[in-house]
């Protein structure tokens, strides 16, 4: 029965991700974030899990890969579709606003190549390649709820939120290096830039009193990624 457990909490990953993706088609956007939290919290447990009972399999594999695209690629492409239906569309863009909310799936496509890359790119053993789906999931739906309001008004529109939804695309499958939060020690010579990004967190954090706490800390992490990128501070 054991040997089953990792599985068991792939699939609780999956079924998270499907009830994100139902709540997300019926607006009820808090939900689907509390669905795609705790799928990355399934998603954690099961490799962990595998790890420690030695029984990490080409199925487990296979089917971390399945859950992992309904519930950080299918299930924040259903809220941006649903936010296409809240934002504002410029005049010259009403003969396309029925089609707009289409495009959102653009980033469930984009998760499957993220996905299918990092199974087979022996490059991200102890870093990644690319906004890992996980941290891309959690930007999109702690934004929503965060900032509906603001993503509703006049300030904002369907372009905006294109031409965003396409950079997170590129982000996902770019050859930009992102640092992991594996710790191998705890020595501040080792781990410069995730004691760095902890303490920015920590600080955004306690600035930050909504979800969209978590779209900034996500933010904070890309920014953070790229200037040790250019600057090799760890």
């Amino acid at each position: 029965m054991l040997l089953n457990f990792p599985n068991a909490l792939t699939c609780c990953n999956l079924i998270s991700g499907c009830m994100a993706t139902g709540a997300a088609f019926h607006g009820h956007f808090e939900w689907a974030l509390v669905m795609i939290i705790m799928g990355a919290v399934f998603d954690f447990f099961d490799g962990m899990a595998a790890r420690a009972l030695g029984v990490s399999s080409p199925i487990g594999k296979e089917l971390d890969s399945l859950a992992d695209v309904v519930t950080f690629g299918v299930a924040p492409s259903a809220m941006i579709f649903q936010l296409f239906g809240f934002v504002q569309y410029p005049e010259w863009m009403q003969p396309v606003a029925a089609y707009m909310p289409y495009s959102a799936f653009l980033l469930a496509a984009f998760s499957a190549l993220r996905l299918a890359k990092f199974n087979l790119d022996e490059r991200q053993a102890t870093s990644f390649i690319g906004l890992p789906t996980p941290a891309n999931a959690l930007f999109w739906a702690s934004l929503i709820v965060g900032q509906l309001p603001f993503l509703a008004s006049p300030r904002f529109n369907a372009l905006f939120l294109f031409l965003f939804l396409l950079m997170f695309c590129f982000l996902l499958i770019a050859e930009i290096p992102l640092f992991s939060l594996k710790f191998k020690d705890l020595s501040w010579e080792h781990n410069k830039v995730k004691f760095i990004f902890i303490i920015g967190a920590a600080v955004i954090a306690a600035l930050v009193m909504d979800p969209s706490a978590i779209a900034l800390i996500i933010l904070w992490y890309i920014a953070l990624s790229l200037i040790n990128w250019k600057l090799h501070i760890s």
